[in-house]
């Protein structure tokens, strides 16, 4: 913890874990939630669907301020407007202005963009991949914690005497409190760069840094769907776990919350699993094996799916969600394996956009869990298909570098032109 970059790497993550924690803090209390507000399935899908959908415009931007102001500025300045209506969210007492909240709280999770761009910052390219997925990974374990936690919390405050229309809006206080704590943390010991911070250094923002043209490499556009199949299902099903075993295996609430809570948990390894495998690929096969891998696994979590939907027992339903989790995490690092090589000057805003792909598939597949003609066993069949057929598009994008620059370093320019 000595080190700048290692200090730095374990806030960062950190700050990705209790915005996950709040940003996804009420999907394990939906059952009670449903039953306060007296919500439809319809209106379950609207509130899936804003929690996700804020966060797709907030990443762009986010991108864009991490090029300008820095990661640590951007971080503590998320952190503390975040936290606002995870803690005001308490005071919605019908649908609409729930989910109000609930797309005001959807805000937090660009705080993926701040982990990655930070990360990418602090390591050297040779382990880029490792460090953007265990960051990720373990901030992206906070959406398990909340679904563990959360109603255990929930059941504590109403074993104090209150009732379970209290208790859920109590609970989310914990998780506004965490994000005020690591905005602390951010500010007093974190920095921008190795070096120091962009104040520190003399370092002056380009106003026009980010160069958008670099949008029109289909590159960029073929992880956008990877991600929205991979870290857009992770985002759906952190959503509906705990509805669709309550109602699929009747569940009781805390127990449906536990199970759901295990597929956060494959975080813990799965997303650096496919960090540090795209790295090892990238070193013997180039950015070519990168994108290889990535489609494997995106097959991979696309069968898994189809398993799960398939899965007639509650034992099956379990062992077919770990498969599909295990290859979904996976296919999220190596994902950002590939990112931060495509277009090295511009990190922070294609970290950013693709970052938002990953929202845009969970906003996509929130429509399918919304339908009342679909039902959620034949949603995540639907999804599967849709993940195998983006998987086919990713093996045959070309990721190798157009063309390798003096200003890339002797690392960069050896990834660039391995084959």
């Amino acid at each position: 913890m000595k080190g700048v970059q290692v200090r730095s790497f374990h806030i960062t993550w950190l700050m990705f874990f209790v915005c996950f924690f709040g940003w996804f803090g009420l999907a394990p209390l939906m059952p009670a939630i449903r039953a306060d507000l007296g919500l439809t399935k319809s209106q379950i899908g609207n509130i899936i669907i804003a929690s996700v959908s804020s966060t797709i415009v907030a990443r762009l931007i986010i991108g864009k301020l991490c090029d300008t102001w820095g990661p640590r500025k951007t971080a503590v300045r998320l952190l503390i407007v975040g936290s606002l209506p995870v803690f005001l969210v308490g005071l919605a007492h019908d649908y609409a202005t729930f989910l109000l909240f609930r797309l005001a709280i959807g805000v937090i999770g660009a705080s993926f963009v701040i982990t990655q761009f930070h990360t990418s910052m602090m390591f050297a390219p040779n382990i880029k991949g490792t460090a953007n997925a265990v960051a990720g990974g373990w901030g992206n374990l906070g959406g398990g914690v909340t679904n563990m936690v959360m109603p255990l919390i929930f059941a504590t405050i109403v074993g104090m005497g209150y009732t379970d229309k209290q208790a859920w809006r109590y609970a989310m206080i914990l998780p506004g409190i965490m994000m005020l704590a690591v905005a602390w943390l951010y500010w007093k010991y974190t920095k921008d760069t190795p070096a120091g911070n962009y104040d520190e250094t003399g370092y002056q923002p380009e106003k026009d840094k980010s160069d958008w043209k670099v949008l029109a490499d289909w590159r960029i556009w073929a992880l956008v769907l990877a991600y929205a199949m991979c870290f857009g299902m992770e985002i759906t099903f952190d959503n509906v776990a705990a509805l669709h075993f309550t109602d699929t295996f009747q569940l009781p609430q805390e127990r449906a919350g536990f199970w759901a809570g295990i597929f956060g948990f494959m975080n813990l390894f799965a997303r650096a699993l496919g960090g540090v495998m795209s790295d090892k690929v990238g070193v013997r096969f180039g950015m070519r094996g990168k994108g290889l891998l990535l489609a494997f696994v995106l097959l991979l979590e696309g069968i898994g799916l189809l398993f799960f939907a398939q899965a007639g027992s509650f034992v099956m339903a379990i062992s077919c969600m770990l498969l599909f989790a295990l290859f979904l995490k996976m296919a999220n690092g190596a994902t950002y394996g590939i990112v931060p090589f495509l277009h090295p000057k511009n990190v922070g805003l294609v970290s950013g956009v693709v970052g938002a792909g990953g929202n845009l598939g969970g906003m996509f597949f929130g429509f399918l869990f919304k339908s009342s003609s679909i039902t959620y066993i034949q949603a995540f069949s639907y999804i599967g298909y849709i993940v195998i057929a983006v998987s086919l598009i990713i093996l045959i994008t070309r990721f190798k570098r157009k063309e390798v620059t003096e200003t890339y370093t002797p690392a960069e320019r050896a990834l660039a032109l391995t084959e």
